[in-house]
């Protein structure tokens, strides 16, 4: 048993040797007209020099990589009165909870991080520049200031809704 398993490698292996003098002899045969070609690179040819003549200016200055700003006469918001308390929520965050008559004005209940705040019209809510202008029984009407990719300001009107409880059934 053990002649014929040595028998049979020593088959197998002369097998494999005459695959690889054919394989050999194949691309020495191929090899014979093969000419390898690099083409030489091109000249270099130098480019003209040219003188920077932009007077003080330097080319990189952040005056002329920034865009233009535009001057925002009136419609933009006021910057320098005092902050309220409900803009520093965004307006996404606040829910109105109720809405309270006092004096034939109407107030709403909004609440925020878990407090109650009370808002009349005329107050600012959100991080846009939100002012109420209406207070209804179901909502409030909030006119923002957006800048939009001019650096224009924008109105938009958004709505915060009164949010019902809805009881857990048991």
């Amino acid at each position: 048993m053990k002649r014929l398993l040595i028998l049979a490698s020593a088959v197998a292996l002369a097998a494999c040797s005459t695959d690889q003098e054919d394989i050999q002899g194949w691309m020495a045969e191929q090899e014979k007209g093969m000419k390898g070609s690099v083409k030489p690179l091109p000249d270099v040819q130098p480019f003209p020099v040219v003188e920077y003549t932009a007077g003080d200016a330097a080319p990189f200055a952040s005056a002329r990589i920034e865009p233009e700003t535009k001057a925002r006469a009136g419609n933009g918001p006021d910057l320098g009165r005092a902050r309220e308390p409900l803009e520093a929520f965004p307006l996404e965050s606040l829910a109105l909870v109720g809405v309270m008559k006092q004096s034939a004005k109407e107030h709403a209940l909004v609440k925020a991080d878990k407090s109650l705040y009370q808002v009349r019209v005329g107050n600012y809510v959100g991080q846009n520049f939100g002012l109420v202008t209406n207070i209804t029984e179901t909502e409030v009407t909030v006119k923002e200031l957006v800048e939009d990719l001019n650096g224009d300001w924008v109105e938009r009107t958004s709505k915060l809704l009164l949010q019902e409880r809805q009881e857990a059934t048991r």
